[in-house]
């Protein structure tokens, strides 16, 4: 078996199953960073988050890893500008769509 397949194997317990449990939704600002807005948690290690960066309004999708009792942002993940963010925003049906026929 690859890397790749064990890898993904080891996800599987983070809440990634073909249950699409909820995700939790919140608007809480991150009290360690005061531009940081949670929308809400995919899974237990993983929130979409809106902040503020160097002047600039991001939507992030970000994994988190826990380190010294603090939750802390992992490289694993993507910041979209709001026109990256409009563009998939505005495809979503056709997301759905394709995940339903594959």
């Amino acid at each position: 078996m690859s890397k790749w397949g064990k890898r993904k194997q080891s996800y599987a317990s983070d809440g990634d199953s073909d249950d699409h449990a909820p995700s939790k939704k919140s608007s809480m600002k991150d009290s360690d960073d005061p531009d940081n807005i949670i929308v809400c948690e995919i899974s237990r290690n993983r929130r979409v988050s809106v902040r503020n960066w160097q002047g600039k309004v991001q939507v992030d999708i970000r994994e988190f890893y826990v380190k010294d009792g603090k939750q802390m942002p992992g490289k694993k993940g993507i910041s979209l500008t709001m026109d990256q963010w409009n563009v998939l925003r505005d495809h979503v049906n056709e997301i759905d769509e394709a995940v339903d026929n594959a």
